[in-house]
Parts: C-alpha cells; sequence; structure tokens
C-alpha cells in the first residue's frame, strides 16, 4: 500500500537544480522535493509521497492525518522514529 503522510515545511533549499524542502514529520525530518508544489512555502503542510510533495493541506487537516496515522500500530517505525 502506498501511504502520502502530512509534514510541516521547516526550510526551503536547492538541491541539484530542484527545489527541496526539510520536512517535520511530529518530530521526525525528511528531505522532500518541491518539484510538483512549486508554491509551498515555510510553515506550509504537504502530502509527502516516496519523497515528493504532492498537495498543500491545511495545519488542521495535517494535524487529523497524523493523529490518525499513529493510531496505526508500527506507524512511526516506518518514518524512521
Amino acid at each position: 500500500m502506498c501511504l502520502g503522510v502530512p509534514g510541516k515545511i521547516i526550510d526551503i533549499h536547492e538541491k541539484d537544480g530542484l527545489q527541496m524542502a526539510r520536512v517535520d514529520f511530529g518530530g521526525i525530518f525528511r528531505e522532500a522535493c518541491l518539484s510538483y508544489v512549486p508554491e509551498a512555502r515555510i510553515g506550509e503542510y504537504c502530502v509527502i509521497h516516496v519523497g515528493f510533495a504532492i498537495s498543500i493541506l491545511s495545519e488542521t487537516d495535517a494535524k487529523e492525518t497524523l493523529d490518525l496515522l499513529r493510531q496505526i500500530d508500527g506507524f512511526e517505525a516506518e518514518l524512521g522514529g
């Protein structure tokens, strides 16, 4: 099963000509490509799927989704936490 996970953009930078972000998944940090959502800004939440931000969502929706995902056994281990 494929899963997109919401995360908060902490930093935006360029890497190898691509717009990238450092994303916070509730204390677990990963890098994601912003090519599909170039309008994304620091402090916004995005759905991240296999290292790509695929959509922007509200903070309320992001936090609600993260709360639900945390109820899934082993979810944080999947993120590397």
